[in-house]
């Protein structure tokens, strides 16, 4: 006998749920990336669903399924096995000016380190990493995905 599946609720009772302070099962959480990323859900939706998040908040275990969610939601690049040990990151959280990157992963990987990175574009008066690389006369910044390593997207 098959173990009987909860009902999916809809996006406005998974908006009630967390505005009253219940938590999100996984496949809660799991429905809203999944409306998020289709595009079903309607823009008051996922900014009421973001208010509740935020007003209520969400324990680790939400979290967690959340940024996993998000993170499978999309492209996931893999890397070789030879990598391994080879593999930093460098990432930011913001600001202006681009002061370490530029100089950071070159350096890192003229010492054999491998910086996959993901830069912005536009990014306030200063502009992101891409439009500072790109003003490089002949600094190809359309690189493909394919060759260095695999892609693929989570089964669903």
């Amino acid at each position: 006998m098959r173990p009987r599946q909860a009902a999916m609720l809809s996006i406005p009772e998974l908006i009630r749920k967390k505005r009253d302070g219940r938590r999100l099962s996984d496949g809660d959480i799991k429905a809203f990336v999944e409306a998020l990323t289709s595009g079903s859900i309607q823009d008051c939706q996922t900014g009421a669903m973001l208010m509740a998040i935020w007003q209520r908040g969400m324990d680790p275990r939400e979290t967690a399924t959340l940024t996993k969610e998000m993170m499978l939601s999309g492209e996931v690049m893999s890397w070789p096995e030879e990598w391994a040990g080879l593999m930093v990151d460098k990432h930011s959280t913001g600001g202006v000016g681009d002061k370490v990157s530029l100089v950071l992963a070159p350096a890192l990987a003229a010492c054999g380190c491998k910086v996959p990175m993901i830069s912005g574009r536009g990014l306030a008066h200063t502009g992101g990493t891409l439009d500072k690389l790109e003003s490089i006369p002949g600094f190809n910044i359309h690189h493909s995905a394919d060759g260095a390593w695999t892609r693929g997207r989570r089964p669903r």
